[in-house]
């Protein structure tokens, strides 16, 4: 214990430079004049009678001679040891005789009154009374170094945890396990549970008396953090736990109690990326406290949901987390001029990330739900997808039920047509599909990856190093892979005349008009017979051109996205908005259109399954080939699958 620890060391200050101190005082004065023979009698009186001592004891009075009491003698702790008739077991005065002050202390502390009597008692905490040394002494219970283990023996016992309902759980462990333990065992200098509880006077963190209690948390820590206290005295949560506000956190509500860690590492609640959600939102994400003291509900979500939160939540810590932009101790309304998020103070803070904010480019809304955003087109692009989206897959999983029930009523007969087929897709067009395809399907996983990155497939990025960095630049790659494929078509249609030819049929017509109504009349039972396909039909046109339309859409709101500072230097921060939106919500129609109809088309179709191998060898499943035999005004225009292809032109195909 601390105080008892003071008055060791003033012992043993005692013993080695001659009594100094106010002891030394009041025995200096009894020497000078006439006491002085008086002195030296009794002195010699003490040493016959500690020598007596020594004939059965001189092996305790070694181990007392190298003790913090070892500058006493016998009698000042065992009255009447000058007896030589004593009995056996002869008892020790009360500590208190000498340490009066550390002996109130403890009677007013949690630890006075407790059952076990082994508990109360000073040897307890400070070792056996013969062997007890000061607490500048490494070997000590009560030293820096010794102090948690000391605790411990009571507070890391489970059978004492249980008696007692000690509300904390290993708090010890916790203890030794944080960055304060960790600077006393290299011996610099570290808080021990003694600094924080005090020595003797240990109350429970529900006294208002207490060194832990909510309101007296900023001063024991500013004992050692001085100037992180009064920047936080300062702050808006401090002002307010001044005021008794007990939701307004202090030093241990964000940093932990016992097992405080270094903010760099991983388990710390103020490492970068748990500040969001284990720190500032256990409270901001609170609509509890929201609604008690007027505080805003979506700032939490909606850092969440931007580009900072989703990177953060991928794990990367080097993004902009709540405390980069409000500060950690020092922390303002908005409205304050000194805050970091003043309007005047914005395009600074915003510039320690990105230089030149609020001059080269403007600085937009922060904190923005999509539900609640400031401009008009974000909210009707946004609108207008979501119906798109729900009316064109809903009308794909309708046509496709459709299809697969009346096939499954009537399966297709799937015997390979006598003769040669003609080539369903050239080795250019397969060659442009599989960019395509292995483009798309890597821009679908990066992409979601970073907008649902708690996703168990998302994390299979996480466990890389820089995982979030990996991702996007994946992500970019593929984009312009996604684009090259787009170029390659381009080309090829400027220089191949047979492949302008068959894009060309990819126009609408009213042959499909008319393929769409017999269709559907033969879904519905009002045909017996399902319509021959034509050899481009309304659902390939259709695909066909989502497939241009969504590349070029997809490829303009990513390179808005990608060069987003050098956008903002002539665009409104509200169009990053919407390219953003749009490129969100175009993904998720196109993903969904890729898995409802066009997996369908060529993978769970009856008349193709298990696959239609035309993007593999350039000829179509013998069930597709059959339902476009002769088929309608495309069918006329073109010959049908079971005649050859022209001679020089067999790789002429789409």
């Amino acid at each position: 214990m601390a105080v008892a620890g003071v008055s060791q060391e003033g012992s043993t200050r005692r013993r080695a430079d001659g009594y100094s101190g106010p002891e030394r005082t009041g025995l200096w004065r009894l020497c000078r004049g006439p006491g002085l023979a008086l002195l030296l009698s009794l002195a010699a009186v003490a040493v016959a009678a500690q020598d007596e001592c020594l004939d059965c004891h001189d092996e305790t009075a070694a181990v007392v001679s190298e003790s913090a009491h070892g500058w006493l003698d016998c009698v000042d702790c065992h009255p009447g040891a000058d007896d030589p008739d004593h009995p056996d077991g002869l008892g020790s005065t009360s500590c208190a005789g000498c340490h009066d002050e550390a002996a109130a202390d403890l009677a007013a502390g949690a630890h006075d009154g407790v059952a076990d009597s082994e508990v109360a008692a000073c040897t307890s905490c400070h070792g056996a009374a013969h062997e007890l040394l000061g607490a500048a002494e490494p070997a000590s219970p009560v030293s820096a170094g010794r102090l948690a283990e000391t605790c411990g023996g009571c507070h890391a016992n489970p059978a004492m945890a249980d008696r007692y309902r000690f509300r904390l759980v290993r708090p010890v462990e916790a203890y030794s396990a944080s960055v304060h333990a960790g600077a006393v065992g290299r011996g610099e200098a570290g808080p021990t549970c003694s600094d924080c509880h005090s020595s003797h006077r240990i109350l429970p963190a529900a006294d208002p008396g207490s060194p832990v209690h909510h309101a007296t948390v900023p001063e024991t820590c500013g004992t050692c953090h001085a100037a992180v206290t009064a920047a936080y005295r300062q702050s808006v949560h401090g002002e307010a736990a001044a005021q008794g506000i007990r939701e307004s956190p202090v030093c241990t509500d964000c940093h932990g109690e016992h097992s405080i860690l270094s903010p760099r590492e991983h388990g710390s609640p103020v490492y970068a990326t748990n500040i969001p959600r284990m720190t500032c939102g256990r409270c901001h994400g609170d609509l509890r406290l929201s609604d008690k003291y007027g505080l805003a509900h979506d700032k939490v979500p909606a850092y969440a949901d931007s580009f900072h939160g989703l990177a953060m939540r991928a794990g990367r810590a080097t993004v902009a987390s709540c405390a980069s932009c409000h500060g950690v101790h020092d922390i303002l309304p908005s409205s304050d001029p000194r805050s970091h998020v003043s309007s005047a103070n914005l395009a600074a803070t915003c510039g320690h990330c990105h230089p030149g904010a609020g001059k080269r480019f403007a600085i937009g809304p922060v904190h923005v739900l999509q539900t609640e955003s400031e401009h008009a087109a974000v909210y009707w692009v946004r609108r207008v997808y979501l119906w798109l989206i729900f009316g064109v897959i809903g009308g794909m999983l309708l046509h496709n039920g459709l299809d697969l029930y009346r096939k499954a009523r009537n399966p297709p007969r799937r015997q390979p047509l006598a003769g040669p087929q003609r080539e369903r897709m050239s080795k250019a067009f397969r060659r442009t599909h599989v960019l395509l395809m292995v483009s798309f399907a890597v821009l679908v996983y990066t992409g979601f990856a970073l907008k649902y990155p708690e996703a168990w497939w998302a994390a299979l990025l996480a466990g890389w190093e820089n995982g979030f960095d990996l991702r996007g630049w994946v992500h970019r790659v593929a984009g312009v892979a996604l684009l090259a494929a787009g170029a390659v078509h381009a080309v090829h249609l400027a220089i191949d005349r047979r492949a302008r030819a068959c894009i060309a049929e990819m126009r609408p017509g009213r042959e499909d008009l008319r393929e769409i109504k017999e269709r559907f009349l033969y879904y519905l039972g009002k045909r017996r017979t399902p319509p021959r396909a034509p050899w481009l039909g309304y659902g390939e046109k259709a695909e066909y051109l989502a497939v241009i339309w969504g590349t070029l859409l997809m490829g303009v709101t990513g390179v808005m996205l990608w060069y987003e500072t050098l956008m903002l230097r002539w665009l409104p921060s509200w169009a990053l908005d919407v390219a953003t939106a749009v490129h969100f919500y175009e993904a998720i129609l196109a993903t969904l259109a890729i898995v409802v109809w066009h997996f369908y088309a060529v993978i769970f179709d009856p008349v193709v399954y298990p696959m239609d191998p035309a993007w593999l060898n350039g000829h179509s499943a013998p069930g597709r080939a059959r339902e476009r035999a002769g088929a309608g005004r495309t069918a006329k225009r073109r010959a049908p699958d079971r005649a050859p292809s022209p001679p020089g032109e067999a790789d002429s195909g789409c």
